[in-house]
């Protein structure tokens, strides 16, 4: 998790958790949420707008091991395999 200016560490949230409640909540935790504002908010709030960009990035990581059937599926019944053949996934998506 990255740190804020603030001190209190980023929870990047989906657009569809910006409500007042959720907000408040992350807050009241000690995050500082960082969800863009809808188009309709009469008092929209800054947020990390690049923090904000680099959520899709893992979205898009796991839809490409989402892709292995193996991962989705968790055929290994031990947690340091399953790790493992994810390291080894990980590996063969860097190297395409």
């Amino acid at each position: 998790m990255a740190e804020r200016p603030s001190g209190n560490p980023a929870l990047v949230m989906d657009r569809a958790c910006e409500d007042d409640r959720t907000r408040r909540l992350a807050l009241d935790l000690g995050f500082a949420p960082v969800v863009p504002p809808k188009s309709t908010r009469s008092n929209p709030w800054e947020y990390d707008r690049e923090m904000y960009k680099r959520r899709n990035e893992v979205e898009r990581l796991f839809r490409r091991l989402k892709g292995f059937r193996r991962i989705f599926t968790r055929f290994e019944k031990l947690d340091v395999i399953f790790i493992g053949f994810i390291v080894f996934v990980l590996i063969v998506d860097a190297l395409r």
